[in-house]
């Protein structure tokens, strides 16, 4: 049986990684093998490209470089990681995905959501999510949420931000099928409740 490939996206600050946990424990208890990943990042190669893409000190990739070192190490954890995974049987959590990059770059840099989306899709086949939960709030509140200190991407301006909430937005409309909009400006408690409605949906 093939497995199930689960994408949660939104800006920084939007609380993914709480959800993502409190996703991963509610398909856990319902009996699914999990199997929770990131981007960039979840493979060696790809945590290693995460360093050059987040990190606040050194010289900063100019977009077009961002947008293919982003698409490198997605393709390193299609290959390695996510593929296998789901040959299994595996329900896949992803941690962002190809939305980010449509969103950030495709639209917050300028580079065209259709051009990064045609860059994607020479690699990544028939691997794209099943689903995916789209955390949506305004930037003037997620930036505030930031408590740690703010990698290369977080330090970007509010106007940036701004561009990337849009960019998510348009992105949907693109795929509304596949990803579903939710309200991110509550309580932890009361996001995770509207997900569940999503997912169960999703399981049946």
């Amino acid at each position: 049986m093939k497995g199930k490939f689960i994408t949660i996206e939104g800006p920084d600050g939007a609380g993914k990684t709480t959800q993502l946990k409190k996703i991963c424990e509610y398909l856990t208890s319902g009996g699914k093998k999990v199997l929770v990943t990131r981007e960039p990042g979840g493979t060696s190669l790809g945590e290693r490209l995460r360093e050059v893409l987040l990190s606040s000190t050194g010289e900063s990739p100019v977009p077009e470089a961002e947008a293919l070192i982003y698409a490198a190490s997605r393709a390193q954890l299609i290959k390695n990681v996510i593929s296998p995974a789901l040959s299994k049987g595996t329900y896949v959590l992803c941690d962002r995905f190809v939305d980010s990059s449509l969103a950030y770059q495709g639209w917050a840099r300028g580079l065209g959501i259709r051009e990064i989306l045609e860059i994607n899709r020479w690699f990544m086949g028939e691997v794209w999510p099943d689903i995916t939960i789209l955390l949506d709030i305004d930037p003037e509140i997620s930036l505030k949420r930031l408590e740690r200190s703010k990698d290369r991407l977080e330090r970007e301006t509010y106007g940036f931000h701004k561009k990337v909430r849009e960019g998510f937005l348009k992105v949907q409309e693109m795929f509304p099928e596949r990803i579903r909009l939710i309200d991110a400006s509550g309580s932890p408690e009361e996001v995770f409740d509207k997900i569940v409605e999503c997912i169960r949906k999703f399981l049946r």
